[in-house]
């Protein structure tokens, strides 16, 4: 079983029209945890979490713990696990043209959002990569449970602890990294996806991959 135990500081001002930080289990906001050490301890893949992944049909991670020749502003050197079971991720591996998909099943906007990232996934074939970072998340059988219902089944990965947080700039969610052939991060921006067109339209604008 993958446990993902992570450290990160958490400072995640609220997003006009987004989402903040995740909820803690006494309901206090992020602000009343700003600079705190959120410390996980997920278990991320379990015989539970792997049926479910099944069911839903979400497509294996991609295999790549060593990265290769460092990109200059490329991705981080940071290894997650893959949600629902299956190979760790260096992100440092990944090429693109990719978009990552910043999201959470408690982000009420990130759920909106993901028939789209589904439908970028569906119809580009060959020219570019969707993976998903359920990100923050302390719930990975909610988020799993979510992914079936929206019918994605992109790769996912997971990052409860906020690994991510600095070196993508996370300010809250929904987020998207966008990512070119060379692994040079071309763009990130937290906006809410609210059509389709917006999102195909981002990855045409700095990916230069027209769908």
């Amino acid at each position: 079983m993958r446990r993902a135990t992570i450290a990160a500081s958490v400072v995640l001002p609220l997003l006009l029209a987004g989402c903040s930080g995740a909820p803690d289990d006494t309901g206090s906001s992020a602000a009343a945890r700003s600079n705190a050490v959120f410390a996980v301890d997920v278990d991320v893949d379990t015989p539970t979490l792997r049926e479910l992944k099944k069911r839903a049909e979400v497509e294996p991670c991609p295999a790549g713990t060593t990265p290769a020749d460092p990109v200059e502003d490329g991705l981080p050197d940071l290894v997650l696990p893959c949600l629902g079971g299956g190979p760790d991720v260096n992100l440092a591996s990944l090429r693109g043209p990719l978009v990552l998909n910043l999201w959470a099943q408690w982000c009420g906007p990130c759920r909106e959002e993901l028939p789209y990232y589904q439908r970028l996934h569906e119809e580009a074939g060959g020219e570019l990569s969707v993976i998903g970072i359920d990100w923050q998340d302390t719930q990975p059988k909610a988020a799993l449970e979510l992914v079936e219902e929206s019918g994605v089944t992109y790769p996912l990965l997971a990052d409860p602890g906020a690994a991510t947080e600095v070196p993508f700039r996370v300010r809250g969610l929904p987020g998207v990294v966008l990512i070119d052939a060379d692994g040079q991060v071309q763009h990130i921006e937290y906006v809410v996806i609210r059509s389709y067109e917006q999102l195909r339209d981002l990855v045409r604008e700095h990916l230069d991959v027209a769908l």
